[in-house]
């Protein structure tokens, strides 16, 4: 049986594992590495804090990832399939290494999310 996200380092495994997983993917995974070049070192621990805020609602993260989004949908033309794939991606990636209230918890937020920007960035 595997266990439940319970704190920052099991956040910091996800993401790692995800990111992992993107950069390899043929959908999304050059806009990470060509369209935006992504600084590895600067992003990871942004998300690390944005997804311990999302699960343990901690108050730590304070950036706004839509706006990010609609920068890099200028550059990138984002399309549904990309969201689709990243939501995908990410839950399939909680799956593979978490399962539990706050697993569940993570997956739900990865869709909403992805359903949110869509709706904004896509119309």
């Amino acid at each position: 049986m595997k266990k439940d996200i319970e704190a920052k380092g099991d956040i910091k495994i996800l993401v790692d594992h995800f990111y992992a997983r993107v950069v390899e993917d043929p959908v999304i995974g050059y806009i990470f590495t060509e369209t935006i070049k992504i600084n590895w070192p600067k992003h990871l621990p942004v998300m690390y804090t944005f997804w311990e805020n999302t699960l343990f609602y901690t108050g730590s993260y304070t950036g706004n990832p839509m706006v990010m989004h609609q920068k890099i949908h200028q550059l990138a033309h984002l399309t549904a399939e990309q969201f689709d794939r990243w939501v995908s991606l990410f839950c399939s990636s909680v799956d593979d290494l978490f399962e539990g209230e706050k697993a569940d918890l993570a997956k739900q937020r990865a869709h909403s999310i992805a359903a949110i920007m869509k709706i904004k960035i896509l119309g």
